[in-house]
């Protein structure tokens, strides 16, 4: 259960007791109770700090503090310069600014696309009536439930691939309602297993409760027992908060960076950040010696909501884990995890099944992630300048990105009569400054704009990818919704359903990516070429060989040889897939 609704090292859910949140200017300060830790057997806390802003949002207080903010401007000041030189030439040669030969391309068939997209959306509203479904009874998820999951994922996928085959679309159209339609299918998956996962924690925790009524009545009675538990607990640390016997580390909100503190000092870090205002710079607030590392990211979490929810009382299996007896504890401790795993840590405190419905099917569709919960961070409201803000960014980076692309990559679009060095040298820049704009569209524009039509807080869409060292780093850092849905999904679930290792799991993991990435590019480019797919899998012995320690310790070699492999690698793919 616990590999599928969390990343594969998550602890046993008894553990998972709300860290207590502090807001400050730079995010979302999390310390936890005291817990005894699995492996060590020793009691500690965890203090967690939650990023809030993407790198490249204006508004982000540590990207206006960063030493290179400069070169940020400059790249956008040099696009807008370049830009306007290339219609001035293209007026003074051509006498117009640009063809548009790309623009009718890509408008074509348009009203189709459209009605076609919807209709993709609007099917997946079926998810929620599946997931009712097993919420009922009326059907087992496992595998009754699963085997009906993936032939409607499967159905979904080769009709709209059937469609942009039978509607001769260029490679634009075809290439979106491919890739929206695998976006659209990984949701969908997230939904179904993550509320089948549910649905069976919930079934196991009815099972359990009876054994552990019926282990209570033998000890004199289900309110016996638990004054004997409450007797047995142990002493309250010096914020009220009792310190948890059970193994494992609390459960944080996704996307954070932890550190393991002693209780102490964790008991002492929240009296302090208690006692600091809101309004305060963090730096008012002194952190106990050893933490400035995991306090250090410097994002920001604005208009979130202003105050924490209060800590919700422990339940009787949460109480009766302290049991003396040990039997009827492990009981306990077995129903306060799966009860735990039901309900959700923010504030609204959402229950499984109550949150199968509609509404919240169609929030869940309009918040920019791939992997389903029972609750996100929320904003307490909609920036309306913020979103003018990033739908003017989208339109602005589209334009450039149609220059580079009408202007310097469909101009030298390659044959196979043509010297294959002499392309790969006149597409390497103009496909990285479109990789480039692209990404910013996409993770920077697009996806902080739905975030904030969707009160969505967490904005970590990416990571400082452009820093990688290692394929593997890149894979983890530049697209942080697909990371976060594969490691759930894919290889966290790999390692717990069917017992592969580490290694195993991650080349399945890579597998299926490399598949999905080929299958994009067979549907664009309607050829079987697997140029990609084989790329993608060379990455795996690339990673190994980065990890030797000789290589892992000079970062700026691997920065250099990442960032030459990207320069070869796209405009190597272009050549591949349209000259052969």
């Amino acid at each position: 259960m616990a590999s599928s609704s969390q990343p594969a090292h998550a602890a046993p859910p008894l553990a998972r007791s709300p860290s207590v949140g502090f807001q400050t200017p730079e995010g979302t300060v999390y310390v936890s109770k005291p817990f005894r830790s699995s492996s060590s057997n020793k009691m500690r806390a965890t203090i967690t700090f939650s990023a809030r802003k993407s790198h490249f949002d204006i508004s982000n207080e540590s990207s206006g503090t960063n030493e290179f903010r400069g070169f940020f401007t400059l790249f956008w000041i040099s696009m807008f310069i370049f830009t306007v030189r290339t219609y001035v030439r293209s007026i003074e040669t051509n006498g117009y600014a640009l063809e548009f030969a790309f623009a009718t391309m890509f408008s074509r068939d348009a009203v189709t696309l459209a009605i076609s997209d919807a209709v993709l959306v609007l099917s997946t509203g079926l998810a929620v009536p599946l997931a009712k479904a097993v919420s009922n009874g009326y059907i087992r998820y496992y595998w009754t439930g699963v085997v009906i999951q993936h032939l409607w994922q499967t159905t979904m996928l080769v009709t709209a691939i059937t469609w942009t085959f039978n509607r001769q679309w260029p490679w634009v159209q075809s290439g979106f309602l491919t890739l929206h339609s695998i976006v659209m299918l990984m949701k969908v998956h997230s939904y179904v297993a993550t509320n089948g996962q549910l649905q069976t924690a919930r079934e196991q925790a009815d099972e359990v409760f009876v054994q552990l009524r019926r282990a209570a009545t033998a000890e004199g009675g289900w309110d016996a027992a638990i004054a004997a538990a409450r007797a047995n607990q142990p002493e309250l640390n010096a914020d009220g908060d009792s310190v948890m016997s059970g193994s494992g580390t609390p459960m944080v909100p996704e996307g954070t960076t932890t550190a393991y503190i002693d209780p102490s000092a964790a008991v002492e870090l929240r009296q302090r950040l208690a006692a600091v205002p809101i309004s305060r710079s963090s730096s008012s607030a002194p952190v106990p010696e050893g933490l400035e590392r995991s306090t250090q990211m410097k994002t920001t979490g604005t208009r979130i909501a202003p105050s924490p929810p209060p800590p919700a009382p422990p339940s009787p299996s949460q109480v009766l884990a302290h049991h003396p007896v040990p039997a009827l504890a492990e009981l306990a401790r077995t129903h306060a995890e799966l009860e735990t795993e039901l309900t959700s840590m923010g504030p609204a405190r959402v229950r499984y099944p109550e949150n199968i419905s509609l509404r919240n099917f169609a929030v869940y569709q309009l918040i920019p992630t791939l992997v389903y919960e029972l609750e996100y961070p929320r904003t307490e409201r909609i920036s309306p300048l913020y979103v003018f803000e990033k739908t003017v960014a989208t339109f602005g980076t589209f334009a450039l990105l149609y220059t580079v692309v009408e202007s310097f990559i469909l101009p030298l679009t390659p044959t196979p009569d043509q010297s294959f060095l002499r392309s790969l040298l006149d597409l390497s820049l103009p496909f990285m400054i479109s990789y480039l704009l692209l990404f910013y569209i996409i993770f920077e524009c697009i996806c902080n704009g739905f975030a904030e039509l969707s009160y969505f807080a967490d904005r970590r869409f990416y990571d400082d990818w452009w820093n990688s060292t290692s394929w593997d780093e890149f894979a983890r850092k530049w697209n942080r919704p697909v990371h976060t849905f594969l490691l759930r999904h894919v290889y966290a679930s790999t390692m717990s359903s069917y017992a592969l290792t580490r290694g195993s799991a991650m080349f399945v993991t890579f597998l299926i990516s490399a598949a999905a990435h080929e299958l994009v590019m067979m549907i664009v480019t309607k050829k079987i070429r697997m140029y990609l797919f084989t790329l993608q899998l060379i990455q795996i012995p690339l990673i190994a060989i980065g990890r030797i320690p000789a290589i892992k310790r000079n970062k700026l070699l691997g920065n250099i040889i990442f960032w030459l492999g990207m320069y070869v690698g796209l405009p190597l793919l272009c050549v591949a897939y349209v000259a052969y």
